[in-house]
């Protein structure tokens, strides 16, 4: 009887050794603080984003578009030897500051939905290319210049509703009625257009 108890209470020892075993071999349960780090590639989402938005910032004002810009033209100015000079004024109606930097483009047209007439605007590199900065409502000015289409005994009149006018880099364009002869001959360079200065 000793001896079979003795042997009972050893084998029951044995058992609960095992099971502790295995309860200490088991995977620990992840706590909350552990499961909340966000992954590397969140990470990376976010910095990516960051940069992003401070080149944004470092870039500066946006090109001027069309969508944003009223255009006028001024011929106080005057003209000489059967050409009118002219102002070609872009204000920047918009709400935020732009950047009207370079030439634009500027044709004649038979009317607001109208194809261009003739030979689109040379470029009068004489005045250098600056930025002009357009804080909203302020504008900026290039000189125009319209040679009279009679000059070229060669030119076949077509009359011409008014310009289109493309602020530069844009596709998008503004038209101003100004009834003036154009020549369809794409030949004959009726139109020069100055770089964008501050007004």
């Amino acid at each position: 009887m000793t001896t079979a108890a003795a042997a009972a209470l050893l084998l029951s020892g044995c058992g609960g050794s095992a099971t502790q075993g295995q309860a200490a071999t088991s995977p620990p349960t992840p706590s909350a603080s552990e499961t909340s780090q966000p992954s590397p590639s969140g990470a990376a989402t976010e910095s990516s984003a960051a940069a992003a938005s401070s080149q944004a910032a470092a870039a500066g004002p946006a090109l001027c578009k069309a969508g944003s810009l009223t255009a006028i033209t001024d011929s106080t100015g005057g003209g000489a030897a059967g050409s009118v000079y002219m102002q070609l004024i872009m204000t920047n109606s918009g709400k935020e500051p732009c950047l009207l930097k370079g030439f634009a483009g500027v044709s004649l047209t038979a009317g607001a939905d109208g194809k261009p007439i003739g030979a689109a605007a040379t470029r009068d590199d004489s005045t250098p290319v600056t930025d002009v900065l357009l804080a909203p409502g302020k504008a900026g000015t290039a000189t125009l210049r319209y040679t009279q289409a009679a000059n070229y005994p060669d030119c076949k009149r077509t009359p011409a509703a008014g310009f289109r006018v493309y602020p530069p880099s844009d596709t998008a364009s503004l038209f101003l009625a100004q009834k003036l002869d154009a020549c369809a001959n794409t030949e004959i360079n009726l139109l020069t257009i100055g770089a964008f200065q501050p007004k």
